[in-house]
């Protein structure tokens, strides 16, 4: 199929510098019909200004929607129940955006009878992955443009000054050229000032968190209550998925919790640094950690553990669509049917700690684990337990001693 032949494209739009120059580029290299997509994640931007934006460029058709508790409930707390975490560090919040973003851009295509999508990735980042992963797992057959493996332009620079040229209305500026990435689960900022990882990032950029040094000096304490590994409340009140999570940013961000600065590595093979603020992410995270202690069987648990880096590498690569990540999430699922409970979190300065937690469904046995006088528990079986956990070494000493003669 020809250039000339697509009639229809679906553009995965976010009103930003890419996106935009995209438009006016589709316009012009293949004079098909441009619909443009805009999901609401919670990015916390006018959207009826991006809609008009879109229109003033030329597209007849934009399609703006609300999926923010789309995607917390059905993306970012199943991956918040598997304790993804990418590197050690990164709490996934632009990989789990994109399967949503690409899959809902596919639904589109179909219902316009759209030949090809479009989205403004990078060809040298984790996105384009990403987004046509999940393209090609649900429409196989489905044309895909990619802007930045065809055109000339090299760099933001160079798409700054095309937007100049042509008249777009962009944000981003040649002095302040990094790239950042907003959804309500986290914001993302990379590029331009932050290439260098020696360099700390300006505190400026930030949007949804105070520096720990600016947080208030009293701490803060807060409940969520947790039913199946999902939190359902917090300091008693039951809200949504999209509303709990938007009111731990708002108390983790006032505490400034939730930064990270991560030179991580790319699935295309190069490192790249990152910084990142996931307040009420880091929150949820290590809450859910507090209550899987109480509540989780040990092999269980460190069963589950050893999927951790496998499971986040794939939500980070972009299999989301994998039949591999669906069957890693039965599992991690099954593992958190008893993770029910309350857990109570302490906010101060950049630090989220747990300080209390519990549950109906605990195996935190009291009258097993007292250092005070028990009934249930006999000491001196220990004794045979360890003789024989220490068999194998034993008799490995021995063989070392007599190969020493």
């Amino acid at each position: 199929m020809s250039r000339s032949s697509y009639k229809k494209v679906v553009l995965a739009y976010s009103g930003g510098l890419d996106t935009s120059v995209i438009l006016k580029w589709l316009e012009e290299v293949y004079g098909c019909e441009v619909i443009a997509f805009c999901a609401d994640l919670g990015q916390g931007e006018d959207l009826k200004a991006i809609k008009k934006k879109a229109q003033s460029l030329g597209v007849k058709k934009v399609y703006v929607e609300d999926l923010r508790e789309v995607f917390v409930k059905d993306h970012v707390f199943p991956m918040l129940r598997g304790n993804a975490i990418y590197e050690g560090s990164y709490l996934l919040g632009t990989s789990i955006a994109r399967p949503l973003i690409a899959r809902r851009q596919i639904e589109i295509a179909a219902d316009e009878g759209a030949e090809a999508v479009c989205h403004g990735a990078t060809g040298k980042g984790n996105d384009q992955v990403r987004f046509e992963l999940t393209y090609m797992a649900l429409h196989p057959q489905i044309k895909i443009i990619a802007p930045w493996r065809e055109w000339t332009m090299r760099s933001r620079r160079e798409l700054i000054e095309y937007a100049e040229k042509h008249g777009i209305p962009v944000t981003a500026t040649k002095a302040k050229p990094y790239s950042m990435d907003m959804n309500l689960f986290h914001t993302s900022y990379e590029g331009g000032i932050l290439e260098d990882p020696w360099k700390a990032p300006p505190e400026e950029i930030f949007v949804m968190s105070v520096s720990p040094e600016r947080a208030p000096n009293k701490a803060r304490e807060v409940e969520i209550d947790y039913v199946a590994g999902n939190p359902v409340a917090v300091d008693g009140k039951k809200m949504s998925p999209a509303a709990l999570l938007a009111h731990l940013n708002k108390l983790g961000g006032e505490h400034g919790v939730g930064r990270v600065d991560l030179v991580e590595n790319r699935y295309v093979g190069m490192k790249s640094r990152g910084v990142y603020e996931t307040p009420g992410g880091t929150i949820l995270h290590a809450a859910h950690r507090g209550l899987e202690s109480l509540t989780m069987d040990r092999e269980v648990l460190h069963l589950r553990d050893s999927l951790i880096p496998r499971y986040a590498e794939l939500i980070y690569y972009g299999y989301w669509y994998a039949p591999e990540r669906e069957m890693l999430q039965v599992a991690l699922d099954e593992a958190q049917k008893d993770v029910t409970g309350t857990v109570r979190v302490k906010l101060y300065k950049g630090t989220c700690t747990v300080v209390g937690r519990k549950s109906p469904r605990s195996l935190y046995r009291l009258d097993m684990a007292t250092f005070e006088e028990d009934d249930v528990y006999r000491q001196k079986d220990a004794e045979g337990f360890i003789r024989l956990s220490a068999l194998r070494l034993a008799i490995r000493a021995q063989r070392k001693k007599r190969s020493t003669r």
